[in-house]
């Protein structure tokens, strides 16, 4: 506190106080200027109203009000007998909002800059306010917590200080080595190892093959509805997209353009599991799809985010281990099967791209950090993560059941759940009125309840309603207390818009 006084006191000039502005309001935009440009940081514990008084040469009663006032628009806390700080900008209902003062002439911001701020609205948010129902996420109180410690621990035993140096970029050999042989045994994919690129997620990946292939105004072919992250990575890019829809065999070859005016680079897909309808794509349309690639020179992405979980009964074969001419870049993700803290991933690409992508790597994140790497790899090999995977799907279902019973008890078809044809961690209620579900979902985080709106996976005005709930990673007593509390917030929400 006594340095952030001494800061204070040392900037306040009274003379430069014009003579018909009033001493409070003064000393308020000097400290507000102060908060805003980071001189005064967050959570720093202001001097008392006495103390600055006296140390400024003003009344207190003139500090109290600029404090408040300061309090009233969201710039300082105060709890009783504490005093005042400043406030954390990640606390709620935090309504201040930094500004730039004066006139500085900066440089233009590029064109990428811009399109991925612009763009930034497309991608979920990631609220911290609760799990149920937060989709993408595994059952989290299941994961062996314990076996991981005791590798991480085991890792920082026996380290030594030469490995603490700089890292591959593209991934340490035994998790890549390791990974390799998971996907022959889990996938049949047959890759070399060095095809394999440690990633921390899909976002990642999607940045890095989006950097590598697209120019402004290349076209890439999109699933609609698809993830709305995917959907923003591209259009940041300044990639021109076609979205194309989902029929029952999977992405709709007829909806593809035959004579298209500008380059195709990539075709997005999610075959095992298309998100977030939970359509499969049948044995032919894969064939007929890496055929319609080959024959128009374009990199097929094969988004295979669930494959644990979706292929674990009656699998169909992957696009990249069907591939023959090295058309196929695979993603997965240990994310969406530990937890999304553990950020860990992995595609396998063409040997044509391999240099490239390591090459961009470099250029940014460097490398994930070895010891996570070492640990996965650990996990990997005394077989833990085969044994978790079949502690997921199991607990996974039995969600899924008690989940599907009390939606459809608490709901009675006003909302119904859609059918799926493959396993997965998430559901997608349809409405049959006329709702808005980015509305609901925003009702719904008021109440500490996460669901994401189906109506942000589309791209275009073909929009439809519902809302995509993950039920994996809560509880069962969760579950049944938290969806009747929706169901009132949801019948609330229709009586208080009319419907």
């Amino acid at each position: 506190m006594a340095l952030l006084s001494k800061r204070i006191v040392q900037g306040f000039n009274l003379e430069e106080k014009s003579p018909s502005e009033r001493l409070y309001l003064f000393l308020y935009n000097y400290l507000k200027n102060g908060i805003i440009n980071n001189q005064l940081p967050e959570s720093g514990e202001l001097p008392s109203t006495r103390s600055l008084a006296t140390q400024l040469g003003i009344s207190r009663s003139t500090v109290i009000r600029a404090y408040e006032l300061l309090k009233l628009e969201g710039y300082l806390v105060s709890r009783g007998g504490s005093g005042y700080r400043v406030r954390s900008i990640q606390e709620e209902n935090f309504e201040g909002s930094p500004s730039f003062i004066g006139n500085q002439a900066y440089p233009e911001m590029s064109k990428v800059g811009q399109s991925f701020l612009k763009n930034i609205n497309l991608i979920n948010r990631t609220s911290d306010k609760g799990i149920a129902f937060r989709p993408g996420l595994p059952p989290l109180d299941i994961f062996p917590v314990n076996q991981w410690k005791s590798l991480t621990n085991l890792y920082w035993r026996h380290i030594k200080s030469s490995a603490l140096s700089y890292s591959p970029s593209s991934g340490i050999l035994p998790l890549k080595k390791s990974i390799a042989t998971y996907l022959n045994i889990t996938r049949n994919i047959q890759c070399d190892y060095r095809q394999i690129m440690i990633v921390s997620g899909s976002l990642q990946s999607l940045y890095l093959i989006g950097s590598v292939l697209i120019d402004e105004g290349d076209e890439v072919i999109l699933e609609n509805p698809t993830f709305p992250n995917v959907h923003s990575i591209f259009r940041s890019l300044r990639a021109h997209i076609q979205a194309v829809g989902i029929g029952s065999d999977g992405i709709k070859l007829e909806e593809f353009r035959r004579n298209e005016s500008r380059k195709l680079k990539v075709i997005h897909t999610t075959p095992s599991h298309h998100y977030p309808t939970g359509v499969r794509m049948s044995l032919k349309r894969r064939y007929e799809l890496l055929s319609w690639a080959n024959s128009h020179s374009a990199f097929i992405i094969e988004n295979d985010y669930e494959h644990e979980i979706s292929n674990w009964k009656n699998p169909i074969p992957s696009l990249f281990s069907l591939d023959k001419e090295g058309r196929v870049i695979y993603m997965g993700t240990f994310n969406r099967l530990l937890h999304p803290s553990v950020r860990l991933g992995y595609m396998v690409v063409p040997h044509y791209l391999m240099d490239a992508v390591e090459a961009l790597q470099r250029h940014s994140h460097r490398f994930v950090p070895p010891s996570f790497q070492i640990v996965m790899n650990q996990f990997i090999e005394k077989k833990y993560l085969y044994q978790h995977v079949r502690n997921v799907i199991e607990v996974a279902e039995e969600r899924r059941l008690l989940f599907e019973e009390t939606f459809n008890d608490c709901f009675q078809g006003k909302i119904f759940l859609a059918p799926r044809a493959a396993n997965s961690l998430y559901a997608l209620a349809r409405f049959r009125g006329k709702e808005n579900d980015q509305q609901i979902t925003e009702a719904l985080e008021s109440a500490n309840i996460v669901a994401h709106a189906y109506s942000k996976c589309f791209i275009g005005n073909r929009a439809e309603n519902g809302l995509i709930l993950g039920y994996a990673s809560v509880r069962n007593p969760v579950i049944k207390s938290t969806l009747p509390r929706m169901l009132r917030l949801w019948s609330k929400h229709r009586g208080e818009i009319g419907i």
